[in-house]
C-alpha cells in the first residue's frame, strides 16, 4: 500500500501533485472511497461528515474531482457480509480516511477487518487526513485526548496510546496551530522523546509520502522531524 499523510487534506499544489504521482492517473480518472468514522465521538461529528462528503470540510478532500466516491462506514462492516464491502475496497484507487478521533478510528478499523485488509492493498493510495494520518503509525499522539471520548463502561481505551504501526514512524499533525496549544513544537518535542521511532511533525501545508517503505516529505509549509 502507498501512503500520502496529510495534516489538513490536499492543501495545496505540491501535494496534490504527490497524490497524482502516486496515483499514477490524474484524479478525475480515479476512484476513491470516504471513510468518515473517526470523526462521530466529537459534538457535531455527524455534521462533520456531512461537510467533508459534500466538499464544505476546511480540509479538501472529497471535492477533487474523483472519477467516482463512494462512503465506506467502518462501524457498518461487522453487520454485513464481508464479499459486500471487501470487492470495493480491493478495486478502489484512493482510500480517503478522515481525521477525528484516533482511539476510535483505530477500534473500528480493526474491528470491521479494514485493519486486516490494508496490508494486502499492493496498488492503493491510502489518504489521511489528521487522525487518519496517526492511525497508521505506531503510536497514538492524541491518546489522551480520545480518552475523554470513550462510552462509560466501554473498554474501549485500553491501549490507546497504539495505532496500527503500518509504518515505521509516528506523525503528529497541525504543528504550532493557534488554536491548538498542544501542537506547540515545544510540547511535540516533549512527547517525540518519549516515543521510540522517529515522529514527524508537520502543518497544514505538509504531507508525508511512504511507497515501499521510503518516505519522502511534501511541504509548502514548515514540519520538523524529532528522533526518538
Amino acid at each position: 500500500m502507498k501512503f500520502l499523510l496529510t495534516s489538513a487534506g490536499i492543501s495545496n499544489r505540491s501535494i496534490s501533485d504527490a497524490l497524482v504521482g502516486l496515483l499514477g492517473k490524474p484524479i478525475g480518472e480515479s476512484t476513491a472511497l470516504f471513510v468518515p468514522t473517526g470523526i462521530y465521538p466529537f459534538p457535531g461529528g455527524a455534521g462533520s461528515a456531512w461537510k467533508a462528503i459534500t466538499g464544505r470540510a476546511a480540509s479538501p478532500l472529497c471535492e477533487l474531482g474523483w472519477k467516482s466516491l463512494g462512503v465506506l462506514e467502518l462501524t457498518a462492516l461487522p453487520t454485513i457480509q464481508k464479499k459486500s464491502w471487501l470487492p470495493a475496497v480491493q478495486e478502489v484507487d484512493a482510500l480517503l480516511v478522515w481525521g477525528g478521533d484516533v482511539l476510535y478510528l483505530t477500534h473500528w478499523m480493526r474491528e470491521s477487518g479494514l485493519a486486516d485488509v490494508l496490508p494486502t492493498l499492493d496498488r492503493t493510495v491510502y489518504v489521511g487526513v489528521s487522525a487518519g494520518s496517526i492511525a497508521v503509525t505506531p503510536y497514538n499522539c492524541d491518546a489522551e485526548f480520545d480518552q475523554e471520548f470513550v462510552p462509560e463502561g466501554s473498554d474501549m481505551g485500553e491501549g490507546a496510546e497504539r495505532a496500527l504501526g503500518l509504518v515505521d514512524f509516528t506523525l503528529y499533525p497541525h504543528l504550532n496551530d493557534a488554536n491548538m496549544p498542544d501542537t506547540a513544537e515545544a510540547n511535540i518535542e516533549k512527547w517525540a522523546a518519549g516515543i521510540p521511532v522517529p515522529t514527524y511533525a508537520i502543518d497544514d501545508d505538509t504531507a508525508i509520502s511512504v511507497v515501499d517503505g521510503a518516505v519522502e516529505v511534501i511541504s509548502e509549509g514548515s514540519w520538523k522531524l524529532f528522533n526518538g
